[in-house]
């Protein structure tokens, strides 16, 4: 998988229903942060914001993630998230569960603003 196109091969190779769930994320995302490209950050598809991860796309068995390249992220969102398994770095969620378009705003513009300007005090 080139860097370039990470993104496409990653959700050119998924179940239908699989990829419109992860495109819809992808269309948050460069919609909030339209200068994002696609890249890799820890061997996973991602959208990058000045060479950063901003957002990491892995499917498991019977779940679908989203990597917001911060543990500290997650954490603002956490409670936003009441019905989704979290840990440190991951958002876990389903094709019938997935994160709502207004949480997934607040994750990559959180992410967005850590990766300009660092954690808020």
């Amino acid at each position: 998988m080139s860097d370039e196109h990470a993104m496409d091969d990653f959700l050119n190779s998924r179940d239908p229903h699989v990829r419109d769930a992860f495109a819809r994320i992808v269309q948050v995302a460069q919609s909030t942060v339209p200068e994002a490209i696609q890249g890799m950050t820890y061997a996973m598809p991602a959208l990058l914001h000045r060479n950063k991860g901003l957002v990491a796309f892995n499917e498991g068995k019977s779940f679908l993630s989203i990597y917001p390249c911060s543990g500290w992220v997650v954490e603002q969102v956490a409670e936003r998230l009441p019905n989704h398994s979290l840990s440190k770095g991951t958002i876990r969620f389903t094709v019938d569960n997935p994160i709502p378009d207004d949480v997934l705003q607040s994750i990559i513009e959180l992410r967005c603003n850590e990766i300009e300007h660092g954690r808020p005090q």
